[in-house]
């Protein structure tokens, strides 16, 4: 049975006594996520295991505040777990093109690079000055002498030869000369041609065999020389190991637990002594190289600290807005010097991907899908557990020039991916990757149950974002007030939303009209007007739609009764702000075989859902009146002054109403609206928007003026969904105006018209004078004058056949 709503059951109305509060700042502040008890647990499954796969993925609409509670939640969380290591990169003395990666306890990676910067500077001061001492030199001086007189005694016993064989070596610049000698003299070459040919001949058999003892005497000196250079080297080697194990001994101790530093140690010690000549300032010029090759030689002993977490308490969290390939997996940069680009291990960044190593990683879907190469990156890195750092144009294979190849960093992290719940179905089908690699979903629904409990977190979160943003407080009727908003966004009386944003753009804008009035503490005038002034700054195309129905160029009527004539319920979203709108639906009915025909549809203009509304019609009007004579009906339903397409089957009650009217003939009172959807029982059904459609027409027929009978009929099921606004409400209660609650379209119907809906008797037809029974007698009507004119057409035709026959003959 219809009923008629009092003005408590049209808002669930939150008094400040309900509160246990006079203001906000008495009050403790948020401490945890509130109304998302399922993303919760969800979130604590999914950063607690530690298994392969189990990221996350926080899906929930905009303005629910998921991604300030995930950072939030995150933030606590991380707290609780160790501090992960800093990653560095070094020279890597044997492959230059490969940087190697370092790992080193949290905080010690900058302590490692002041160390080396501190190392090297000692070595090129320590090391000349060890070279420069006297007991240096005067070992180098013993170890040249010793090595000089092996070679001057060489060169004695050689000439001591010659001149037993009546030679004489004379030394040079382009090597040694053997001339014989005869009676004491150098014989020159026209003297050795004047000689007796027995003379020459015995004078070059003896210098051919002085030949080999010079040739042999050259190779026992280069293999001094190359002692000497050896020795002196050594002598080098040694001052110079011994300076740096001073040097060294003190870092081999700091860093004597981690054994990828002390590798590195050796390489470096191995590098100073092959490049001695460096740290004593002994380098030649390269006179000919390019300006971009005389790099400086002591840049390969940096160290590279790409991940410092010095300062970092706990486990990082780190928010990624801008998820591009090179912010999440890292770049390897340039420098542009005279035209050309050089880069070393120097040049290399850190992405997302490393400062989150060992902590949580959170990015926006949206963004990161949006950004080329970005997903596909992650997806690698998180399979493969490492972070490859290249450049994007060598994936493509585009690439050819000489770059670095840095060494991988192993990768552990939590990987948190925001987005609407749309993204999250569309990943979950169409790539496989997803599946595997985010197996956790954490959804943030936008409705909680108004439960004291959490009308108390929502006065909470109002103390939080008070004290965070330095607003004024609340007192108690304020809150109370955003109580009551808070079921208004949820559409539920017993619900409240969880879209934080909008409504602490409600506090902040109360808050300024408090501080305005130089108010101490936001009151519920302050929320009200905040309110208000929200709607009005966005509702210009509904004033002009309600100017066009007062002046009658859309026609709406709020008085009177009509035939086959109601005034439907829509809802136009401007994005911002919903309002609703009355709408004009008119029935004409007529014998015939089309059934319903819905002119929305034929005209393009009706949506697939508003089309299964109307032919549910026919499925309804089947089985009520098929009993009588067969359904013999052509119904054209219409919106009139239509423009635009029409979607959602929340008409189809009124279209029905409008053409039980038409079919019966009794007219539809014009001071109604009416909102529902119908099933083919006749049951009508909950729909959307049910309060901005009873106060679209609340404002028309305030416009035009207020009767004390207007009112809207709405399905019994959307009873909790009432959130009126306050001048509604009050009107309700002063019986200006009436909110009807149906179950039926019988009840509507009666409503509506004034007369009984009527039900079958025990002898299957339905009484007289009840709208039932003047439809089922019409559509009777309608199908004895269809059987008629079928019969007429049959037997004119039969008569035009025999004339033609007669004719033939």
């Amino acid at each position: 049975m219809a009923w008629r709503a009092t003005a408590e059951e049209v808002r669930a109305v939150c008094t400040g006594e309900e509160l246990g509060y006079a203001r906000t700042d008495e009050i403790a502040p948020l401490d945890a996520i509130i109304g998302q008890e399922r993303a919760v647990r969800a979130l604590e499954f999914g950063l607690e295991i530690d298994d392969r796969g189990f990221n996350i993925f926080v899906a929930g609409l905009p303005g629910t505040g998921k991604n300030t509670a995930v950072q939030s939640f995150l933030e606590s969380m991380a707290k609780t777990k160790p501090t992960p290591p800093d990653w560095c990169y070094v020279y890597n003395f044997k492959e230059p093109n490969n940087p190697r990666a370092i790992e080193l306890p949290a905080g010690k990676g900058k302590l490692f690079a002041g160390d080396m910067q501190e190392f090297i500077a000692a070595a090129r001061r320590e090391i000349p000055k060890a070279f420069e001492s006297e007991e240096y030199a005067k070992q180098r001086e013993e170890t040249v002498e010793a090595f000089a007189n092996q070679r001057n005694r060489l060169f004695a016993e050689l000439n001591q030869r010659a001149a037993e064989a009546g030679f004489v070596i004379q030394p040079t610049p382009t090597g040694l000369f053997i001339i014989p000698v005869v009676d004491g003299e150098p014989v020159k070459d026209k003297e050795f041609a004047t000689l007796p040919p027995e003379k020459q001949k015995e004078l070059i058999r003896r210098r051919e065999e002085l030949e080999e003892d010079v040739a042999s005497t050259f190779r026992e000196v280069q293999n001094i020389e190359r002692r000497a250079h050896e020795a002196v080297r050594d002598l080098d080697q040694r001052v110079a190991r011994f300076v740096l194990g001073h040097l060294l001994k003190e870092l081999r101790d700091k860093y004597a637990d981690l054994p990828a530093v002390l590798v590195y140690l050796e390489a470096i010690e191995a590098d100073i002594l092959s490049n001695l000549s460096l740290f004593r300032g002994e380098r030649e010029t390269e006179r000919h190289a390019p300006p971009w090759a005389k790099e400086d030689p002591f840049r390969r002993y940096e160290v590279n600290v790409i991940v410092d977490n010095s300062e970092t308490a706990g486990a990082p969290v780190v928010v990624e807005y801008n998820p591009t390939y090179n912010n999440l997996i890292g770049r390897i940069e340039k420098e542009a010097v005279f035209g050309a680009l050089i880069t070393d291990f120097t040049m290399i960044r850190a992405g997302s991907l490393h400062r989150a190593n060992g902590g949580y990683l959170v990015i926006p879907v949206e963004e990161l899908l949006r950004n080329l190469f970005s997903w596909d990156g992650l997806k690698r890195a998180l399979r493969e557990r490492e972070v490859v750092i290249e450049e994007a144009a060598e994936r493509l294979g585009f690439l050819t020039t000489k770059t670095l190849q840095p060494e991988p960093i192993r990768l552990k992290l939590k990987v948190i991916l925001l987005g609407d719940p749309l993204l999250y179905y569309l990943l979950y089908h169409f790539d496989p990757d997803f599946q595997e690699l985010f197996k956790v979903k954490a959804e943030f629904g936008t409705r909680m149950d108004r439960t004291p409990e959490n009308v108390q977190k929502y006065a909470a979160f109002f103390c939080t974002l008070c004290k965070k943003e330095k607003l004024l407080h609340l007192d108690a009727s304020a809150v109370a007030k955003l109580v009551e908003y808070g079921s208004r966004l949820a559409e539920d009386q017993t619900k409240l939303a969880t879209r934080f944003s909008e409504i602490a753009d409600v506090v902040r804008e109360a808050c300024y009209y408090a501080r305005k009035e130089g108010a101490d503490y936001a009151t519920a005038d302050h929320v009200r007007r905040a309110i208000d002034e929200r709607f009005y700054r966005s509702n210009l195309i509904q004033e002009r739609i309600q100017e066009m129905i007062v002046r009658g160029t859309i026609m709406v009527e709020t008085t009177g009764a009509k035939v086959g004539q109601v005034n439907g319920l829509s809802v136009l979203s401007l994005g911002d702000i919903s309002f609703g709108k009355p709408q004009r639906i008119t029935v004409t009915v007529a014998a015939g075989k089309e059934g319903v025909i819905d002119i929305e549809r034929e005209a393009k203009l009706g949506g697939r859902i508003h089309t299964k509304g109307v032919l549910i019609l026919t499925g309804y009007l089947t089985e009520k009146y098929a009993a009588e004579a067969p359904l013999t009906l052509a119904a054209r339903l219409v919106f009139e002054q239509s423009y635009e397409g029409i979607e959602g089957d929340s008409a189809s009650s009124a279209e029905l109403y409008a053409l039980f009217s038409a079919l019966s003939g009794v007219p539809l009172r014009q001071d109604l609206a009416v909102t529902g959807s119908v099933n083919q029982k006749g049951e009508i059904q909950a729909i959307g928007g049910v309060n901005e459609k009873i106060e679209g027409f609340f404002d028309v027929c305030r416009a035009k003026g207020l009767t004390g009978e207007q009112g809207v009929l709405i399905p019994a099921a959307n009873r909790e969904n009432l959130m009126l606004r306050e001048d509604v409400v009050e009107a309700v209660r002063e019986g200006r105006f009436h909110i009807y609650l149906v179950k039926h379209v019988d009840e509507g119907i009666e409503i509506l018209t004034g007369v009984p809906a009527g039900e079958r008797g025990p002898d299957g037809s339905f009484p007289e004078g009840t709208i039932h029974g003047k439809v089922a007698a019409r559509l009777k009507e309608m199908a004895a004058q269809l059987k008629a004119e079928k019969e007429k057409e049959e037997k004119g035709g039969g008569a035009k056949g025999k004339a033609n026959g007669d004719a033939t003959d």
